[in-house]
């Protein structure tokens, strides 16, 4: 099986910038994906995300790298990179996001890469890429209420 890869497109009610906002800005990502979000917006803004629940001790912290932020059309980051090493394609995944508008909504394209380029043997590539599409199958609905939600207040 082919481990390359994780596609996903959806619709979303609400714009492009609405929802480039969502992806794109560490308030509302704690809102829809982490539970703790801290980076600069801007290509080359370093930060991090945390999983889990801080009052607890039970956080874990993800290197988090701004690659591409082209408003309202593209949002791309690499994340889960040792913390304080430089994202190459060989120690982290890459996320893109595509935004285009459709009517009053947006069509998100969303593809994580770099499950193979990480050297893992099979096992241990197969194991990452479930986990992940089990992930972004939970999250991205969230996504698609959230933003809807903020364009509506908009």
């Amino acid at each position: 099986m082919e481990y390359g890869s994780i596609e996903r497109e959806i619709h979303i009610e609400a714009s492009p910038e609405v929802v480039f906002e969502v992806l794109s800005r560490p308030e509302h990502v704690r809102e829809w994906w982490s539970d703790e979000a801290e980076f600069a917006t801007e290509p080359g803004g370093e930060g991090r995300l945390g999983f889990g629940d801080a009052r607890q001790g039970d956080m874990t912290w993800q290197a988090f790298s701004v690659v591409e932020a082209e408003p309202p059309h593209r949002f791309a980051f690499r994340w889960t990179h040792d913390d304080g090493a430089a994202p190459t394609q060989q120690n982290s995944f890459l996320v893109v996001f595509t935004l285009e508008r459709v009517g009053e909504g947006t069509l998100l394209r969303m593809t994580e890469s770099g499950f193979r380029e990480r050297g893992w043997d099979e096992a241990k590539a197969a194991l990452e890429h479930s986990e992940h599409v089990t992930g972004w199958d939970y999250y991205l609905p969230r996504l698609v209420s959230y933003a809807a939600e903020v364009g509506a207040q908009a």
